[in-house]
Order: C-alpha cells, then sequence, then structure tokens
C-alpha cells in the first residue's frame, strides 16, 4: 500500500547544456532544503545559484551552501529544539525520517562535540547521500519508485514527516517522532484527515531520561540526573534540559 507520492520523478542534472533550465533546479534544491518556506527574493543565495550556474559546483555542493547559510540555520537551528533540527536534516538531506533514537544520539554527538557545520556535512558527505542522490540529483521523498537504498524501517516514520507535502516545515518546531524513536515504538500511519489531524504518540507510557551537566566552574567533572516523565511531559523535559545546557544520554521506556 502506498501512502505518499509513489511516482516522484526526481529532478537531475545530467548533462551542461546551453538552454538548461537551472532555475527548476534550484525552485527544487530550495523546496526540498527548505522545507517549502516561502522564500523571499531577497533571500536567495546569488553566489551559489551563480556557482552552480557556472558549473563550479554540482547539486550536491549547492545543497551543501543552502544547508550551511544563514537561512536554513534561521529556520531550523536557532528556532527549532535540537530533536527537530535533526529530524528535518534527516528530511531535508536524506528525504527520509530518523531510524531511531541511535541516530538521534549520533547527530546530536557531532553537532555537540564538532559544531553546525559539521553536523550539516554529516549528511551530505554521507554514503547513504551519496547512494541515493549522487552529485547531480537533488534530494527528494525516498519512495517506493526511487527508494534505492532507504531501508523499510523508515516508511511510516518518513511518511509521517512527509504528511501535508505542500505545507512548510516552519509551521512546527516541535520534533514529531521524538516519542515514538525514543521508546522504539511504531509510528502508525494515519491518513489525513479534513481539518487537520496526526500520528499519535502512546500516551499511557513512561520514559526515563538521563542526562549528564559538566559542573559549575569546572570542564572536567559532571552530574548526572535522572527524570522520570509521562508521554505528554517528555517533549517539554527535553527542551527544559537542552535549554539549561545539560545533554541527554538516553531515554528509555519504564
Amino acid at each position: 500500500m502506498s501512502f505518499w507520492v509513489t511516482d516522484l520523478q526526481p529532478v537531475e542534472l545530467r548533462e551542461r547544456q546551453d538552454d538548461q533550465d537551472f532555475d527548476v533546479i534550484i525552485r527544487a534544491v530550495y523546496k526540498q532544503v527548505l522545507g517549502n518556506a516561502y522564500l523571499l527574493e531577497s533571500e536567495r543565495l546569488d553566489t551559489a545559484e551563480s556557482l552552480l550556474r557556472n558549473g563550479d559546483i554540482t547539486i550536491r555542493g549547492f545543497v551543501r551552501l543552502v544547508g550551511q547559510s544563514d537561512l536554513y540555520r534561521s529556520l531550523y537551528f536557532e528556532t527549532c529544539s535540537q530533536y527537530r533540527f535533526i529530524e528535518l536534516n534527516c528530511k531535508h538531506f536524506l528525504g527520509r525520517a530518523p531510524f531511531d533514537q541511535a541516530e538521534i544520539s549520533r547527530h546530536v554527538q557531532i553537532y555537540n562535540e564538532r559544531g553546525y557545520e559539521a553536523e550539516i556535512d554529516s549528511y551530505i558527505d554521507s554514503d547513504e547521500y551519496l547512494d541515493a542522490f549522487g552529485e547531480n540529483i537533488v534530494p527528494c521523498p525516498r519512495t517506493e519508485s526511487n527508494q534505492k537504498t532507504l531501508q523499510n524501517v523508515g516508511y511510516n516514520r518518513t511518511y509521517a514527516l512527509y504528511r501535508g507535502y505542500a505545507s512548510s516545515d516552519t509551521v512546527t518546531n516541535e520534533a514529531r517522532l521524538i516519542k515514538d524513536l525514543a521508546a522504539n515504538l511504531p509510528t502508525p500511519v494515519v491518513l489525513p484527515k479534513k481539518g487537520g489531524g496526526g500520528t499519535p504518540g502512546n500516551r499511557s507510557k513512561r520514559y526515563r531520561v538521563q542526562t549528564t551537566k559538566a559542573s559549575q566552574g569546572s570542564l572536567n567533572r559532571f552530574s548526572n540526573q535522572t527524570f522520570e516523565v509521562s508521554y505528554d511531559q517528555l517533549n517539554a523535559r527535553i527542551k527544559n534540559i537542552q535549554r539549561t545546557g545539560g545533554k541527554i544520554v538516553s531515554i528509555t521506556e519504564v
């Protein structure tokens, strides 16, 4: 059974020609990487566009410049929770949802240890990106017709991120899959209903959140804390931990 676009034809730059319609390619990159966010003419990355048109960079290079831009950072890093940021990075650069909590944790570690640019590069420089899109295919939703290296485990979660494909990812800064990933729960497919609706979580569950935080005045001493919260409290607790400088070690179902 198919739940979203199944006949999507990826946008590809095959051979450079004088009449090549780069506007189509550039629009496709902006739509995918910026999560369908409305883009003002003044916000376009003119230098990056010129490099692509002139053959100085590939589509992968253009995708990288968009992801490293102040615009992307302002849309999805500065205004979103860390989990939502990583969730959207997977969607925008790999065309899928995060596979599991381990993948989220790995990217949290990359950002915390190496910074924003390294986090963006970790997707674009991955073997998965190259296998799926190469140098000259615009990243896109991984569907039945173009999945290539996508694992089956990700279909429902990817669908949950792509529901309402025409809407912008800036509509919410809350992670959609955090509770399912944290407890390794299956993500049910919920077909869109008129007037909205979303993918439900399991509200009867409780979760144990283990955190660590550097002691004040010391770079080498850490304090550990454990919290037990309900499903409805989980996202708020995570945001509070991150806001106060803590790091999440693990989230497990009680």
